[in-house]
């Protein structure tokens, strides 16, 4: 007797990557649809209703935090695997607070990828190993996820990628290439970010962001 595949609805807004999870997937999982922002998930989701979703946490239009609330009650038997190239506990603890079954980044295998996919199917939580020391410390109170919320909810999504960015040392040419806007944009939004966290310089939100486990 053939076992059926597990659907899957393939989400990030880079053509190129969706290709190579998908090389890396083989025939070993059946992906019904792909999106590249968070209105277009949001509309596959629910018109193909996937026992899986591998979602990039950073979308245009919002994030993966997003799809997943807007299709929960609209397809409720879809669990939703994050797949990002970010480890910074903030996305990984937003994403499972927003109702993710698990998250890996984009290290993993393709062999690893369809054994997470079978088991996030199954109703297994599946973490790639150092993200689910961020989940357990956050549960334990280690990380102050409330605090860390309340901070970044001041700032808008383009802000935070900025601030990441920067925080990491990518001068503002460097963050203007990566997120395909001006050198003018970049230094627009750090004043802002400067403004909203209540710092004066870019080491001071280098270790802001350190602290709180951004990087």
């Amino acid at each position: 007797m053939t076992m059926s595949k597990h659907t899957v609805v393939l989400v990030d807004d880079h053509a190129m990557f969706r290709a190579g999870v998908r090389a890396e997937l083989g025939d070993a999982v059946e992906v019904v649809a792909e999106a590249a922002d968070v209105d277009e998930a949001v509309a596959a989701v629910i018109a193909t209703r996937p026992e899986v979703v591998l979602l990039d946490v950073h979308l245009p239009g919002g994030g993966g935090a997003d799809v997943i609330r807007r299709t929960q009650s609209k397809a409720p038997e879809t669990k939703f695997l994050a797949l990002s190239v970010s480890d910074a506990a903030e996305d990984v603890i937003g994403t499972i607070r927003a109702g993710a079954r698990g998250y890996v980044t984009k290290t993993i295998t393709g062999a690893e990828l369809v054994d997470a996919i079978d088991r996030v199917a199954a109703g297994d939580a599946v973490f790639s190993p150092r993200l689910a020391g961020f989940v357990l410390d956050a549960f334990a109170g280690t990380i102050e996820v409330a605090a860390v919320d309340e901070d970044l909810d001041r700032l808008t999504e383009r802000e935070r990628e900025v601030m990441r960015l920067i925080a990491r040392g990518y001068s503002y040419k460097e963050v203007a290439a990566e997120l395909f806007i001006s050198i003018k944009t970049v230094e627009t939004h750090m004043g802002s970010v400067l403004r909203k966290l209540q710092l004066s310089s870019r080491h001071e939100l280098t270790r802001w962001a350190s602290e709180r486990r951004l990087l």
